[in-house]
């Protein structure tokens, strides 16, 4: 039995060991982005001058 325990302790040592602290050196890259805002620009509707009102209290031709 002590010998299954001192197995399991020695492989217990070997996967927190294998684990360890590596140092890894992080690169910060900083990206400035540059965003462009056009002005938007609002056109009245156009109007056409050549329509003609209409009269919608006129009644309604019989047929």
């Amino acid at each position: 039995m002590k010998k299954v325990f001192a197995i399991f302790a020695i492989a217990g040592l070997i996967a927190t060991a294998s684990c360890g602290n590596k140092t890894t050196e992080e690169t910060v890259v900083e990206e400035t982005v540059v965003v462009e805002e056009t002005p938007v620009v609002e056109e009245a509707p156009a109007v056409d001058t050549t329509a003609v009102a209409a009269d919608t209290t006129a009644a309604a031709p019989v047929q």
